[in-house]
């Protein structure tokens, strides 16, 4: 996984695509990482970021931003780069819509543990 990490922040460390967040059948299954899911937390999943990786994920406009902690992989959907939990979907508006294009800016120097609400 370190290998795939590195590509991405060899370019920029953002990614542009299209997002989507997880049903709630999801709730309470174990994720990837062994994590629960829960819905009302802010996690999401990546296909190649490690597992507790903070990424700024924003709405088209830039109007509105989330951090969300990696804890799980996928999504396996074509085009899609990430899957956001609906709490973090709510903040930038993707619940409503469903789908959306996003851009995905890993936070350097940054853990769960160590980044400010």
């Amino acid at each position: 996984m370190a290998l795939l990490f590195a590509s991405l922040s060899a370019f920029s460390q953002t990614e542009y695509g299209v997002a989507s967040y997880y049903s709630d059948y999801y709730e309470g299954r174990r994720t990837a990482s062994g994590e629960t899911f829960r819905q009302a937390e802010l996690t999401a999943a990546h296909k190649t970021l490690p597992f507790g990786t903070l990424v700024r994920v924003y709405a088209p406009d830039g109007s509105s931003s989330v951090v969300v902690t990696i804890t799980d992989r996928g999504p396996f959907t074509r085009g899609r780069v990430i899957d956001l939990s609906k709490a973090a979907a709510e903040r930038i508006g993707l619940v409503r819509r469903g789908l959306m294009p996003v851009t995905v800016e890993v936070l350097e120097n940054h853990t769960a543990e160590t980044y400010v609400k």
